[in-house]
C-alpha cells in the first residue's frame, strides 16, 4: 500500500454521522428501509415511498412526509444518499418545474447497513474449528503447482478466490473458537453441573481438531515448499490478466496496488503455515491453543466432580463402618478392617543412615533398635536464631561448570572441522561414531529440522543447512559405539564465508 492510499483511507467518513446524530432514529429507520428495498432491488426509492414504508413500521410518532424529506437531503449531505430529478410523473410544467428526487444508497451507506444488520446477529464469539478448510487449501496448492501453466481463462482466479476464502474463513473461525472458549459466558458455563453432559463431546471435538490439524499442517507444508518463487510468479501473473479481464464501469484499485495485495496475501498464507526464523508459524500457536483449551476443559470437568463428591453426605457410610468396628473383638481383626476401608496413611520419608545391630536378611524391620531423628518444627510463629551462618559460596562450582561446558564447546568445534574438512559424506558414510558425537549429530539435525529454514548458525559462525533425502532413499545406520541407529540419510552443508561443503 503506498503513500497515497494511506492517506485516503485515513479520512474522516461522514457516512457514519448518522449513526451518531441526534435524530438517529428517524435516520436509521429511513436507512434500513431503504437498506430492505435494495435487497429487493429497488434502488431508486421516491419521498412518498420511503415515507410510507417507515411510517408502516410504526416506530417513530407523528413523522411526516416533510420531515423525511428533510431526513433524506441530509443524509445525501453525509454521502449515504445519491439523488437524480424524478420528473417522469409530471403532468404539467409547473409540477416538473418543482423539485422532485429519487435516492438511491451509496456503496459505503450499504456496507454500512451490512455491517450494522452483521452486528445485530452476533451472540458471543461464535466460530468453530473446521477441518474441511485445510483440504481445501491443500487441493488448491496442489492445482497450482501441477496446473500453472495450463488454466483456462478464469480459472487461476476462481482457485485464487477459493484459497483466501478457505483460509480466511479457517482462521477467522478458529480464533473466535478459541476466544469463545475464554470468554466470560464459558467461564460461568464450566462451573455448572450442565457442563459435564458436554465434557465429553467438547473433548472430542477439540481431539479430532488437533489430530486433522497435524495430518494436514505437513501436507500443505510440503506443498507451499514445492511452490518455487517462480511457479508463484507465474500463477500471480495469471490471476492478474483474470482479474483486468472483468469489467468495470467504476474506477477501482490500479494493477500495481492488486499485484501488491495478491503478493502480500500470499506472504501470509505462508507465513501462517510455514512461519519464519523470527517466530513459529500461526498453525503452531493454533494448536498450542487448542491443546491449553482441551486442557482448561478437562480442568474445570475434574474440579466440578471434586465439588459434587465434596457436597455428598456419608453420615449413613460411617455409621455402617462404625458398627462393623463394634463387632470385632480382636485388635488385629479391626487393623485389617482399617487396611481395607482407609488404605495405607501418608508416609513421610526421612533420610538417613540406618544403624542397624545385623545385617541378617531374615530379621525383621520391626525388631530392629528405633533410631532418632530430629524434625524441625512446622510452626509459623518465628523461631530466634541461635546463630550466625556464613554466606556460602560456589566459585567452585561455578568454575567447573564455566570448564565442562569450554570443553563441551570445544569438542563440538572439534567435530563439526572434522566433518567439514571430509568432503561428500552422508550420514550412512560417517563410519562409527562416540555417543557424544552421535548426540551433538542429532542435536544439529534436530536444530535444522524445528527451522522454517532447515538450517541454524554453530558457535563459530558456520551456517549448517540440512539437505533431506529423496522419498525412495532408503535410510541408512547410523553406526556408534553403543550401537545402530536407522534414519534418513540426510546431508548437512556448511556454508562459511562464501564457501560451501556437503556432508
Amino acid at each position: 500500500m503506498n503513500s497515497r492510499s494511506i492517506g485516503a483511507s485515513l479520512r474522516s467518513v461522514p457516512e457514519l454521522s448518522y449513526l451518531n446524530a441526534d435524530n438517529v432514529a428517524r435516520y436509521r429507520a429511513v436507512m434500513r428501509f431503504m437498506y430492505q428495498e435494495y435487497q429487493r432491488l429497488r434502488y431508486w426509492l421516491r419521498p412518498e415511498d420511503v415515507h410510507a414504508g417507515v411510517a408502516a413500521w410504526d416506530v417513530l410518532d407523528g413523522y411526516t412526509l416533510e420531515q423525511c424529506q428533510q431526513d433524506l437531503e441530509r443524509l445525501k449531505e453525509w454521502g449515504n444518499l445519491a439523488s437524480r430529478h424524478d420528473g417522469g410523473r409530471a403532468l404539467t410544467l409547473e409540477e416538473y418545474m418543482r423539485k422532485k428526487s429519487q435516492y438511491l444508497l451509496t456503496p459505503y451507506a450499504i456496507e454500512i447497513e451490512r455491517m450494522l444488520e452483521t452486528l445485530e446477529k452476533i451472540k458471543g464469539y461464535g466460530g468453530s474449528l473446521e477441518t474441511t478448510y485445510f483440504d481445501t487449501i491443500a487441493e488448491c496448492l496442489q492445482q497450482i503447482r501441477l496446473n500453472v501453466d495450463r488454466f483456462e481463462p478464469g480459472e487461476a482466479l476462481a482457485c485464487w478466490d477459493r484459497l483466501q476464502h478457505a483460509f480466511k474463513t479457517m482462521h477467522e473461525n478458529a480464533a473466535d473458537f478459541i476466544a469463545s472458549m475464554h470468554s466470560i459466558q464459558a467461564e460461568e458455563m464450566m462451573a455448572t453441573d450442565a457442563f459435564l453432559a458436554m465434557k465429553e463431546t467438547l473433548t472430542d471435538y477439540l481431539q479430532h481438531f488437533v489430530k486433522s490439524l497435524q495430518r494436514s499442517a505437513y501436507l500443505i507444508e510440503g506443498r507451499l515448499q514445492q511452490i518455487t518463487d517462480s511457479v508463484r510468479e507465474l500463477y500471480l501473473e495469471e490471476v492478474m490478466r483474470d482479474e483486468l479481464r472483468k469489467p468495470r464501469i467504476e474506477e477501482g484499485h490500479s494493477p500495481e496496488e492488486i499485484a501488491e495485495h495478491q503478493l502480500q496475501s500470499w506472504a501470509n498464507l505462508y507465513r501462517w503455515f510455514i512461519g519464519d526464523t523470527r517466530e513459529p508459524s500461526e498453525l503452531v500457536l493454533l494448536e498450542r491453543a487448542t491443546k491449553e483449551t482441551i486442557a482448561k476443559v478437562v480442568r474445570s470437568a475434574i474440579r466440578l466432580q471434586e465439588r459434587r463428591r465434596s457436597g455428598l453426605s456419608r453420615r449413613k457410610d460411617l455409621e455402617t463402618l462404625g458398627g462393623w468396628f463394634a463387632q470385632l473383638d480382636d485388635i488385629r481383626d479391626a487393623h485389617r478392617l482399617a487396611a481395607y476401608a482407609f488404605g495405607l496413611f501418608p508416609s513421610r520419608h526421612l533420610q538417613g543412615e540406618d544403624e542397624r545391630e545385623t545385617d541378617r536378611a531374615d530379621r525383621s524391620m520391626w525388631q530392629e533398635p528405633q533410631n532418632l531423628r530430629a524434625i524441625r518444627s512446622r510452626s509459623r510463629r518465628r523461631v530466634e536464631k541461635t546463630g550466625i551462618e556464613p554466606v556460602r559460596r560456589s566459585d567452585e562450582k561455578r568454575q567447573a561448570y564455566r570448564e565442562q561446558v569450554a570443553r563441551q564447546l570445544e569438542e563440538e568445534a572439534v567435530f563439526l572441522e572434522q566433518l567439514a574438512g571430509q568432503g561428500e559424506i552422508r550420514i550412512g558414510e560417517l563410519g562409527v561414531l562416540t555417543a557424544k558425537k552421535r548426540l551433538q549429530l542429532l542435536q544439529w539435525i534436530g536444530r535444522c529440522t524445528a527451522s522454517a529454514s532447515r538450517s541454524f548458525i554453530a558457535a563459530d559462525g558456520t551456517e549448517v543447512r540440512l539437505e533431506q533425502p529423496r522419498k525412495e532413499e532408503p535410510e541408512a545406520l547410523l553406526l556408534c559405539e553403543d550401537g545402530e541407529l536407522a534414519l534418513p540419510n540426510y546431508r548437512l552443508a556448511f556454508i562459511r564465508e562464501g564457501t560451501m561443503q556437503y556432508v
